[in-house]
């Protein structure tokens, strides 16, 4: 196929030698052209303006930021490129999430290797790509309209409190976690304070080893 008819594709991670790997199994495709990277949202908001790609490949997790925030971004700026979302975490909890925010696939870290061409081709095609497990999740929800007794306290948490807790939970405090998403000390004390409510949770002690846990968990997962 001729290089002028390539899709394009912008891959986002924080990590330099996951974008390795993952231009190294694109760059197999004769169909699709590695246009651009980038590890935080300002630059990848730069680099898709710059290169106007086919498609873009979003890890959860970003430097500064997250990449739900990122698809919001990109979304405000009415931009309808094609989002597939990947991260290590478990799609059961960021599978609706995603799709909610403007994204229009979600893969596991994981399954990167095996499934990726697949997904990025099927989201070219107009289509929506999540595992099968995470499809039967979001159909089942959408027409049982599940209660509160079927979701667990972290499905309850909105979007920021999540990525406050993940970041909790990756050893950073209050002071770092206020500087990696642009906010306050105070606001954050205030995501702390929500998220000891939620996940009913004593103290702060509490706090840090339920979300240090749970990001382990989401490791060996």
């Amino acid at each position: 196929m001729a290089a002028r008819t390539k899709k394009k594709v912008v891959i986002v991670d924080d990590h330099p030698i996951v974008r390795q790997g993952i231009r190294a199994v694109l760059s197999q495709e004769t169909e699709l052209s590695v246009v651009g990277e980038a590890e935080s949202l300002g630059d990848a908001l730069a680099v898709i303006h710059k290169t106007s790609p086919d498609i873009v490949i979003v890890d959860v997790a970003l430097k500064g930021s997250d990449g739900l925030e990122l698809i919001k971004s990109i979304r405000y700026q009415e931009n309808n490129v094609p989002i597939l979302v990947m991260s290590m975490y478990d799609e059961s909890l960021y599978a609706e999430r995603v799709l909610r925010a403007g994204a229009n696939g979600y893969i596991m870290k994981e399954a990167v290797n095996e499934n990726i061409v697949e997904a990025v081709r099927q989201i070219l095609d107009g289509d929506i790509y999540f595992s099968d497990a995470a499809r039967l999740k979001i159909l089942q929800g959408v027409a049982q309209s599940r209660g509160d007794e079927s979701i667990s306290p972290i499905e309850r948490l909105s979007d920021r409190e999540l990525e406050v807790f993940r970041l909790i939970g990756s050893g950073k405090g209050t002071r770092q976690v206020a500087e990696q998403l642009n906010l306050s000390v105070k606001t954050i004390e205030t995501y702390r304070a929500h998220l000891k409510e939620k996940l009913n949770l004593e103290n702060a002690s509490a706090l840090v080893q339920t979300a240090v846990q749970w990001v382990e968990s989401q490791k060996g997962s």
